[in-house]
């Protein structure tokens, strides 16, 4: 994630620009977003393909299409054990995102209360 958000005034770096599109426009669906919803809720913060793709109303090679793009975004992350894997959100990724769209007095308002 850059370090310096497109908010705050300063030009954000072209790089930086670019990676920051890649990771809002895998959140820009809205089945991904539901599926870190579910993930996020999920009793114990991680869930399997089979525990999201009936709540998603999806095909499974569907919902793993999805979680691979979140997965290669860096807002999941994925653990494989035997034959299921197991995903969690990732949420340093995502409080770098809300950081990076929130206005600096916003912040400074926020983290003082």
């Amino acid at each position: 994630m850059p370090s310096i958000s497109p908010l705050t005034g300063e030009p954000i770096k072209r790089a930086d620009a670019e990676r920051l599109a890649g990771v809002l426009k895998a959140l820009a669906d809205p089945a991904r977003l539901r599926l870190l919803s579910l993930i996020q809720s999920a009793p114990d913060g991680e869930a399997s393909v089979s525990d999201v793709t009936a709540p998603l109303g999806l095909s499974q090679p569907t919902v793993s299409h999805h979680l691979r793009i979140l997965t290669e975004a860096g807002l999941l992350e994925r653990e494989k054990r035997g034959v299921w894997a197991y995903y969690r959100v990732v949420p340093s990724a995502i409080g770098a995102i809300a950081d990076l769209l929130t206005p600096p007095r916003k912040r400074a308002t926020k983290r003082t209360r």
